[in-house]
């Protein structure tokens, strides 16, 4: 999130994790935008950050020019402040999966394309395997993006853009313990799989109103369980990148 608070500290970060794949994580509702808030104001509210209701500002950047060309702009801005932290662009996704939005995907890979954009999130989720790993849980077979989810797959694919094949992360956000990490691990089917997560050592994000959660999402990412079960079972890790 280019334009969040703590972003320079993170680019200080992985500059010296040279090995990380770091991507943007385009934001354009519940958070700050990264041009002035007086260049976007059908964009954002009183106090010049995105709007909440994530059903009003995809309304409202279909059906307004005025708003589509501030999105443009909003998202090249993003673009670009990536592109000057010198960092590579591993993959892109956007906050609150909002690019099934058809008109922030187009955004997207208009400006995507000129700023080296290989691979993007895609978030289709194997449901039956989270049934497995928890027999008794209320997993919803159809969820309302899954339609949105299929043509965006559709549209990156012939745009020429590298996408997951599967997405594990989505119905379990904020709530990936170790023995659902692990559980996930040890049936993750054929194929590219992208398994996200939101780890963290301690609270205090500025729209998050419970964050405790992710310290445990920090922690499965280092169970010893989990581990072992990635180099039992043979899985190849990395970022897009190294499957691209």
């Amino acid at each position: 999130m280019v334009a969040a608070p703590a972003a320079a500290d993170a680019v200080a970060r992985a500059r010296r994790l040279p090995s990380l794949a770091v991507g943007l994580h385009v934001t354009l509702v519940d958070g700050r935008p990264m041009l002035p808030p007086e260049e976007v104001p059908d964009l954002v509210d009183a106090r010049g950050v995105f709007r909440r209701d994530i059903g009003w500002a995809g309304a409202n950047m279909m059906l307004r020019p005025r708003a589509r060309r501030q999105l443009l702009r909003e998202v090249e801005a993003q673009f670009e402040a990536f592109a000057r932290t010198g960092l590579p662009l591993d993959h892109v996704n956007s906050h609150l999966h909002f690019h099934l939005h058809p008109t922030i995907l187009g955004a997207i890979l208009r400006t995507g394309r000129r700023y080296g954009m290989k691979a993007v999130r895609n978030p289709i989720e194997p449901r039956r395997i989270l049934k497995e790993i928890e027999p008794g849980a209320r997993v919803p077979t159809f969820h309302i993006s899954d339609p949105w989810a299929r043509l965006v797959r559709s549209r990156l694919r012939r745009a020429g853009v590298r996408t997951p094949d599967h997405v594990f992360g989505l119905h379990w956000t904020g709530a990936m313990t170790a023995e659902r990490l692990k559980g996930v691990i040890e049936r993750l089917p054929d194929g590219l799989n992208e398994v996200y997560l939101h780890p963290a050592t301690g609270g205090g994000f500025e729209f998050c109103a419970e964050d405790s959660m992710y310290v445990e999402e920090a922690q499965a990412l280092v169970d010893p369980g989990v581990i072992a079960a990635v180099r039992s079972n043979g899985i190849v890790l990395g970022g897009f990148r190294d499957f691209v």
